[in-house]
């Protein structure tokens, strides 16, 4: 399975499981459920997600460090500062918030299963391995943070 470590941009993964919520939605009807106020709901987690995701990003640029996620090693600072005090993964929680979002959209009980995949592949594949490339060039000051901060809430 460590083949699979690094290999789907994490963009790319929200799609396809927004595709896979989707697909899962159409074929589950029978787990439907109404929403008060859904497009509103819909409409404050999405601009969470972004704002979240967005100040991630703007943490990294503002390091000068890389914000391609499939190569860690080449990290040239550790970002431990305004969003990185609170989860050390803020795109990718903005992406799970995403997620939520789009499946407040669908109303399905069903997507809702796909969520804790797309945090555990998350985990696995793409934050694990993320950790130890920055283990391996912060060190201490790496492990210590890992132990300030929760890797996503």
């Amino acid at each position: 399975m460590q083949s699979l470590e690094l290999k789907i941009p994490p963009l790319a993964l929200v799609v396809l499981f927004a595709g896979l919520m989707w697909l899962l939605a159409r074929l589950t009807p029978g787990f439907d459920y109404a929403v008060p106020l859904r497009q509103l709901l819909v409409a404050v987690v999405s601009a969470l997600a972004v704002l979240i995701a967005l100040a991630g990003v703007a943490s990294f640029r503002q390091a000068s460090t890389t914000v391609n996620p499939l190569n860690p090693e080449n990290s040239s600072a550790l970002v431990v500062s305004g969003i990185y005090r609170i989860t050390r993964n803020p795109m990718y929680l903005g992406f799970l918030l995403l997620l939520a979002a789009w499946a407040l959209m669908l109303a399905n009980l069903a997507v809702l299963l796909l969520l804790p995949v797309f945090v555990w592949y998350m985990d696995r594949f793409q934050i694990l391995p993320e950790e130890r490339a920055l283990a391996g060039l912060f060190g201490n000051d790496y492990t210590n943070y890992c132990a300030r901060v929760r890797r996503w809430l």
